[in-house]
C-alpha cells in the first residue's frame, strides 16, 4: 500500500512532486461526521494539508529491515491470575447510578 492508496480515497491527491493539491475538506470532515464552520473548513484544510505534506518525508525512511509489529514494546498477551478481590460496598457503587431500586442499577431497555 502506497501513501497516494492511503490518501486517495479522503479526497487527497499527490501530484507528481508529492506535494498535496487541495484537498477536499468537507469530504473529510463529513467522512468524521462534525460540521465544520467556513472559517475552520479554510484553517484545517490548510493545517492538514501540512501534516500530510509532512507525513509524505517518512516515504523517505528505509524501513525495509524492519518488522511489522502491533506494539512498540515486544509484549505479548499478559495475563494475570483471576484472583477474587476486595467487593465495593452495595451503598458506594449505588452512589452514582441514575435510577436504582432494590439494591439494583436500573438501565434503560436497549432492545425493542
Amino acid at each position: 500500500m502506497t501513501f497516494h492508496d492511503v490518501f486517495t480515497p479522503f479526497g487527497i491527491e499527490m501530484n507528481s512532486m508529492e506535494q498535496p493539491i487541495p484537498i477536499d475538506i468537507n469530504l473529510v470532515s463529513s467522512l468524521a461526521r462534525i460540521e465544520l464552520t467556513e472559517e475552520e473548513s479554510h484553517k484545517f484544510a490548510s493545517q492538514l494539508g501540512n501534516i500530510l505534506e509532512y507525513l509524505g518525508q517518512i516515504k523517505k525512511v528505509d524501513v525495509t529491515d524492519v518488522e511489522p509489529m502491533a506494539h512498540a514494546f515486544p509484549i505479548y498477551n499478559v495475563w494475570r491470575d483471576d484472583v477474587p478481590g476486595e467487593n465495593f460496598p452495595v451503598n458506594k457503587v449505588l452512589m452514582n447510578a441514575p435510577e436504582k431500586f432494590n439494591d439494583q442499577i436500573i438501565v434503560p431497555k436497549i432492545i425493542e
